[in-house]
């Protein structure tokens, strides 16, 4: 199973990174956006914190397969290691096609329906990122779609993962690894949510508590 962190905020990512165990960081143009920093200054301030090992994630924005396929080879100048989004359309899917052809591990997203995904899967995609939250709130089921999603791979495209994505509670990102999925993107809040419990806080406060009036501090 492989967790990632989805934001740009450095501060959180130093943070999170320490403590849990991520395997890299996914962004989008609008968290690169939300950051304020272009990608040139943000790719290697992440490869930083987050070391050799981990994997980075970033999206294209071109709109055609040619120019989205220049766009990757330019951003993986600034990492090597990176793996490239691509949003899963017809020019998308062509680009993932091109990318797979020079061995350029790419990701398929902005996925909303498992056909969608197996697509990008067939194209040469390492991974397919269905939006759970998204298809939630457009009258779907983000976790049938993950569920539909995984056995479609296993069946037809064991070579890629899916990464779920779009996530606003711990609930979904758990019932999502309970269909199988191997991977999952998470925004700070949520990740935050995973360790933190006022019953835990309630708990550590009254050991504590109880150590001093035995033994004092």
């Amino acid at each position: 199973m492989e967790l990632y962190l989805d934001t740009a905020n450095l501060t959180a990512i130093e943070r999170l990174s320490r403590q849990f165990p991520l395997q890299g960081v996914t962004t989008n143009p609008s968290i690169v956006a939300a950051a304020g920093k272009p990608l040139a200054q943000l790719l290697p301030a992440i490869r930083e914190l987050v070391g050799p090992r981990a994997r980075l994630f970033a999206q294209v924005l071109a709109e055609r397969a040619d120019e989205m396929v220049a766009e990757a080879q330019a951003l993986r100048q600034l990492d090597p290691d990176l793996v490239i989004k691509v949003p899963v359309c017809g020019e998308g899917l062509a680009a993932i096609k091109r990318l797979s052809l020079l061995e350029i591990p790419s990701l398929g997203t902005a996925v909303y329906t498992p056909m969608q995904g197996l697509l990008a899967a067939l194209a040469g995609a390492s991974y397919v990122a269905p939006y759970v939250n998204r298809i939630d709130a457009q009258g779907g089921s983000g976790l049938v779609a993950v569920r539909e999603l995984q056995q479609l791979l296993t069946l037809h495209a064991p070579h890629c993962q899916v990464l779920a994505a779009s996530f606003k509670t711990p609930r979904q990102a758990l019932d999502c690894l309970l269909t199988g999925a191997s991977a999952i993107t998470l925004p700070v809040d949520v990740t935050d949510q995973l360790i933190h419990s006022p019953a835990v806080d309630a708990a550590l406060a009254k050991f504590r508590l109880d150590w001093q009036q035995a033994f004092g501090a």
